[in-house]
């Protein structure tokens, strides 16, 4: 998982409540069990219309919301059913941190486990950021993880809370299979030691 420490991009605007998780990848697209290529699905229901053509209404079909790496919504975003592939098609397209007055638990938690960033600011907050990425690419906003802090394009600092062990997970870029590999001395000499106590385990 790649780290996150400091992020600054265009930030895609998405003034919308309940956007669920059929809404950001829908489910004809879960066939799959890999975590690329999903990144075309991500909110295929709205980015594309019935013949396949692109929607120009849906924002991330317009320049430069193309190559957003933050999304800034309204309301539950991620409600609905808990796929992990919701998470996995917005990290492919490019996203990654979500702006947004709260989360469904468990796209939240999903999220952290796969490098995104999941935000939580007050809905006022939230609309001001939406009006300054409506300016387009030269009114980028950063988030910088180690300050907690979302900078706006005038400057101005909007501090933000996490859990600090989901902060030290994604400054250090470690998910559950990276935290694991942390102890992997401790889990070799264990092994040694049962399989010196107990050989008949390891035939």
């Amino acid at each position: 998982m790649d780290a996150f420490t400091t992020l600054t991009g265009i930030a895609a605007p998405l003034p919308m409540a309940n956007v669920d998780t059929d809404k950001i990848i829908p489910a004809r697209f879960l066939k799959t069990i890999q975590r690329t290529g999903l990144g075309k699905a991500a909110f295929a229901n709205l980015r594309y219309r019935e013949d396949g053509s692109e929607n120009p209404d849906f924002v991330l079909n317009q320049e430069p919301y193309r190559h957003a790496e933050i999304l800034i919504a309204h309301e539950n975003f991620g409600c609905g059913s808990s796929r992990e592939h919701a998470p996995w098609a917005l990290l492919d397209f490019g996203i990654r941190c979500v702006i947004a007055p709260d989360f469904a638990d468990i796209f939240h938690g999903n999220s952290f486990k796969n490098g995104i960033l999941p935000i939580k600011l007050p809905r006022e907050i939230c609309d001001a950021l939406m009006e300054d990425a409506k300016m387009g690419e030269n009114a980028r906003i950063t988030v910088d993880l180690e300050r907690q802090v979302v900078v706006r394009p005038n400057g101005e600092e909007i501090p933000f809370e996490i859990d600090p062990l989901r902060r030290h997970l994604l400054l250090n870029g470690l998910d559950d299979i990276g935290q694991t590999m942390q102890r992997g001395t401790a889990i070799d000499s264990f092994e040694a030691r049962q399989q010196a106590a107990q050989p008949w385990l390891y035939r």
